[in-house]
């Protein structure tokens, strides 16, 4: 994944490229971090906490990365990122490219830079030969939802996303059952 630049068709009346795409790597770290808190603002969430943004940027540019991240400049300004990782697709035999995050600054939508980011990760799932791509819509959020709509993308209504936060996880370990599984 690194090193990979990815850029748009459109263009400025100069000819220069007007939103481009890149790998993020820790140079862009602040700029990463600056637009998970506009995303946490945008959800009503809270956004990750020092020692959370410490981890992100550790587990995106380690040794193994557990994520990759792509940032989308708007006329040279940062504007929006997407964060996915791999995944496997068991019954098809093949990976599929998971989107855990993907935004844009407000003020940047309906300017391309939503579809050039979005084109750039299917662009790399192509590249990295997946069967597929997968992600999540907040139901509120109709802008997203008519927009993936738009590309073709279906919504898998016959699946429900299940979550176990770290308390439970600790929970259930903590329960004294033990699991067992033969071979």
């Amino acid at each position: 994944m690194s090193g990979i630049c990815y850029y748009s068709a459109m263009h400025n009346m100069q000819g220069q490229n007007k939103v481009t795409v890149h790998t993020a790597t820790g140079a862009d770290a602040d700029a990463l971090l600056a637009l998970i808190d506009a995303l946490a603002d945008y959800e009503k969430l809270t956004p990750p906490d020092a020692q959370g943004k410490l981890r992100l940027i550790s587990d995106m540019t380690g040794s193994r990365p557990r994520f990759h991240a792509l940032i989308a400049e708007y006329e040279g300004h940062p504007v929006g990122y997407s964060i996915f990782l791999d995944s496997y697709a068991s019954f098809a035999a093949l990976p599929k490219l998971y989107i855990e995050d993907i935004f844009v600054l407000p003020g940047y939508r309906s300017k391309g830079v939503g579809y050039t980011l979005f084109r750039a990760m299917v662009q790399e799932a192509v590249r990295q030969g997946c069967g597929s791509m997968e992600w999540t819509v907040l139901d509120w959020n109709q802008l997203a939802i008519d927009f993936y709509t738009r590309l073709g993308a279906l919504p898998m209504k016959e699946w429900e996303l299940f979550r176990l936060k770290r308390n439970e996880m600790e929970q259930i370990l903590r329960s004294g059952d033990s699991v067992h599984t033969s071979r």
